[in-house]
């Protein structure tokens, strides 16, 4: 719980700063579609990087409260496609190790998506089995805790079922009419993730080639909204394998583009830079 927070923590800073900004105001039918989102969501250290927590959280205020979110995350690799459990605090998951104990103590009670639930349910061509005991994977409620600290949005997560970016873009099709119903689909990633490969000198603040080549690639490819050269990056983009040694990081890309009114269109970023030598590329289309 967040009274289990330490006073000097970070993240407590973060909630003392929030707690000054009044109330967030709610997405209503005039403001149109919301946006989809695709962030490089970290790990528990992010609850350590105030710029980050600032970035993520003002990211979140310059739109409206949502009225739920649907999130597809890197940390659930699941077919046939499978939704969380839609109860109101259901337990996490806290799928990482080696941290200190105050993060296995957070919470993120957020309320009930029994109607988000049925509206993706609606959405799919098979039916779609919830996973009754299964919370949210850091890869949606680290960022998601950070974004909307109050807890107050309905939160649901969706499997990511396959990595084909055709595939994974007619998902995100499906998904697109929640927008119109004040719903924020997300998908959750890291725009490099090369783990196996970091060094003591990305720990301290060295970015390597692998991981800016292939951010900058695909910064240009957004921006010209080219989607194929996106679907082809495991042959076509500088870095790799080193920046995706598996791709469950950045597949989650095109749910989010399958998402948009237009997913050649232009999009903006939200945020970029480097953390711990891994682009952090975030950003939301129209």
């Amino acid at each position: 719980m967040d009274t289990l927070i330490p006073a000097a923590h970070p993240f407590r800073r973060h909630l003392d700063r929030v707690a000054t900004l009044g109330a967030h105001r709610p997405w209503t039918p005039a403001d149109g579609p919301l946006p989809s989102l695709y962030l490089s969501h970290g790990a528990p250290p992010t609850f350590e990087d105030e710029a980050w927590m600032r970035q993520l959280h003002d990211w979140a205020r310059d739109l409206p409260r949502p009225t739920a979110v649907l999130i597809v995350s890197a940390h659930w690799e699941s077919a046939p496609l499978a939704i969380s459990s839609s109860r109101a605090n259901t337990d996490l998951v806290y799928d990482f190790g080696g941290f200190s104990p105050v993060y296995y103590r957070m919470r993120y009670d957020t309320p009930d998506a029994g109607d988000l639930a049925r509206q993706v349910t609606a959405l799919m061509p098979r039916t779609v089995h919830e996973h009754g005991g299964r919370g949210l994977d850091h890869g949606a409620w680290v960022p998601l805790k950070i974004m909307y600290p109050e807890a107050d949005v309905p939160v649901l997560q969706l499997s990511i079922p396959t990595h084909d970016a055709g595939t994974l873009m007619s998902l995100g099709e499906r998904l697109r009419p929640l927008r119109e119903q004040g719903v924020l689909v997300v998908g959750s990633g890291f725009m490099t993730h090369g783990l196996q490969f970091m060094t003591r000198a990305m720990l301290a603040g060295h970015v390597p080639g692998w991981s800016s080549d292939f951010d900058h690639w695909a910064a240009d490819a957004l921006a010209r909204g080219d989607v194929d050269e996106l679907a082809a990056f495991r042959d076509r983009a500088p870095g790799m394998p080193y920046a995706h040694p598996t791709v469950e990081h950045f597949t989650p890309l095109f749910v989010t583009l399958g998402a948009a009114t237009d997913p050649t269109g232009p999009i903006r970023t939200a945020i970029d830079g480097y953390s711990m030598g891994f682009a952090k590329r975030s950003f939301q289309t129209t």
